[in-house]
């Protein structure tokens, strides 16, 4: 993890800009993605299915039906193999592929926008590319499209005051936000 001073309305800088500069770590980037399936996914419904695929495939079996039994606990499988591969494989998996995650991050959220560099980008982008967020107990989660985000890890923020600077910039200027926290 690289930290580098951050700028705040602590010294001198506007009081309504937020500067950051970090490095991403995979966990931030896996509790990202498992905060972004469980936000999408209907998981208690999920679970439900499974359960009763299961209950009912058990029971299935052993009355006589054996093959929609086995049917049903194949089916419950599969479903529950899927669930873990989403929340437990796919993330790290999309985390060491992607090399744009290697990359030192510098951000700077203002009400005019966000500057956006690495060593690879130098962008000015507009709070409007946001359509929505969610906030975790680890970090905020901005949608630009209905799978795409740009992931801001909360342990980047150098006190709760810079902290809560950028969350009334996001409240401010995104018009849908999710505070999974409260």
């Amino acid at each position: 993890m690289v930290r580098t001073p951050v700028n705040s309305s602590y010294d001198g800088a506007r009081m309504d800009t937020v500067n950051l500069s970090f490095r991403y770590v995979e966990q931030d980037y896996v509790r990202a993605m498992r905060s972004h399936y469980a936000s999408r996914l209907r998981l208690p419904l999920d679970i439900a299915v499974i359960v009763g695929c299961s209950l009912v495939g058990a029971y299935e079996w052993r009355a006589g039906s054996q093959g929609f039994g086995i049917t049903l606990l194949c089916v419950s499988g599969i479903l529950a193999l899927m669930l873990v591969v989403a929340f437990a494989v796919i993330p790290t998996i999309a985390f060491r592929r992607q090399p744009k995650f290697r990359d030192d991050y510098s951000l700077s959220f203002s009400p005019q926008g966000i500057h956006f560099q690495t060593a690879h980008i130098d962008s000015n982008l507009k709070w409007g590319m946001y359509t929505n967020a969610l906030i975790d107990a680890y970090s905020f989660i901005l949608y630009y499209g209905s799978q795409q985000f740009s992931l801001i890890p909360k342990r980047v923020f150098q006190d709760e005051g810079q902290r809560k600077i950028f969350e009334k910039l996001l409240a401010q200027n995104v018009s849908k936000v999710v505070d999974k926290t409260k």
